[in-house]
């Protein structure tokens, strides 16, 4: 069931990323040959014609090509492998002569449309964040607990205070304080400057951080600023607690932390890559379609005994981060994805002639096989990872 659960969550984002291509294309005048689901052999294709609907199982791509009556008509297909997804158009890979080709679009009708799909995972997020928000509120990040003798003590913070900078880095929910200490780790001989708010004023304090014992859950700072391990006792801290309470606000502010969610996970997907490629990440810590199985499986476990509305909510708040992290790779400069492809149509404008396509096929084709690659890869070491539990 948890896997059903997990291939459905995937799917639906899946199918908004090329529904995102398939308006574009359309508004655009470009012709889809082909929508579907999932990846390989088709299941069941439909089709509908000027003599009207029609409906076939298990089409072959030479009957999918030349059955009468479907030239210049937008199949659907659901097909075998249940992840992934497609929206292919007419002259997307070659060069054809027709008005509706999309080699034949000008280069910011194409751009718009190769666009839209990582776009569309980023409304979809914003969409699924609007619920998740408006149904358990937002998280204010506002500190719950100040540990004595420690610098932010010394500094006057206090319980209740609402965290609102830190180095110039505009906070304004509870997981960007955790997110900001994971990029930019404290360290002992660096000051740290944080802007906080009480009672409707703003005031500003400047703290350098110490080497001090770890407390424990009980102490109330383990979710705390943390950093550095110094030893397995010690690390670099400052000393405060951050609460997780969640705020219902009014329907102006469910739209705004809306929006912050989506960018909070945006730009933790951003630096995260950057982790990845700095070496600061390692292979342990990427994960694919067995790994988001996983953690769905857990969520829904842990969950369930909360009632439905809580699995839906946390399946929900999951998906924010998927559609997000999905929209960004997307925007990768790789070929093989759409970023790769805007990479190209933006070399076009600059250049004012479009690129020899059989170039840009062959390094499409040369991007895509690397990108198989790493899915096996990523796969390999997913199902590694769960054997060794």
């Amino acid at each position: 069931m948890n896997i059903i659960i997990a291939l459905l969550l995937f799917s639906v984002i899946v199918i908004f990323h090329e529904f995102g291509h398939f308006i574009l294309a359309r508004a655009n005048g470009v012709e889809v040959t082909e929508f579907s689901l999932g990846m390989g052999p088709r299941i069941i294709t439909f089709v509908k014609t000027d003599k009207g609907c029609r409906i076939k199982f298990f089409v072959s791509q030479k009957v999918f090509e030349t059955e009468d009556g479907w030239k210049g008509k937008t199949k659907y297909s659901l097909k075998i492998l249940p992840f992934g997804g497609s929206c292919i158009m007419l002259g997307e890979d070659d060069v054809v002569d027709s008005d509706n080709a999309f080699c034949k679009k000008s280069v910011y009708a194409r751009m718009s449309v190769v666009f839209a799909g990582p776009f569309f995972n980023f409304i979809f997020a914003f969409v699924m964040s609007i619920i998740v928000i408006a149904c358990s509120g937002y998280d204010k990040p506002v500190v719950s607990s100040v540990e004595a003798g420690m610098p932010m003590a010394e500094a006057g913070v206090l319980p209740g205070d609402e965290v609102v900078k830190i180095n110039n880095s505009r906070i304004r929910i509870n997981r960007e304080i955790s997110s900001y200490f994971m990029f930019n780790p404290l360290q002992p001989d660096k000051e740290l400057t944080m802007e906080l708010r009480r009672n409707g004023e703003n005031y500003t304090v400047t703290v350098l951080p110490k080497e001090a014992k770890i407390p424990s859950a009980l102490d109330g700072f383990c979710q705390g600023e943390t950093t550095g391990e110094v030893n397995k006792s010690t690390s670099v801290r400052v000393g405060f607690g951050y609460s997780s309470e969640r705020i219902k606000g009014t329907a102006l502010d469910v739209v705004k932390y809306s929006f912050y969610e989506v960018k909070y996970w945006i730009v933790t997907t951003v630096k995260s890559l950057g982790m990845l490629v700095t070496g600061k990440l390692s292979k342990d810590d990427l994960s694919g379609p067995v790994g988001i199985v996983t953690v769905v499986g857990d969520m829904v476990d842990q969950s369930k005994s909360l009632g439905v509305s809580a699995v839906v909510l946390n399946l929900l708040y999951f998906g924010i981060l998927l559609s997000a992290n999905l929209g960004v790779m997307n925007l990768l400069p790789i070929p093989a994805l759409d970023g790769g492809r805007l990479l190209f149509q933006i070399i076009e404008v600059i250049r004012r002639k479009p690129i020899d396509p059989e170039k840009e096929g062959i390094v499409t084709m040369i991007g895509f096989a690397l990108l198989m690659a790493l899915m096996v890869f990523v796969m390999f070491n997913d199902i590694t990872r769960l054997f060794a539990k």
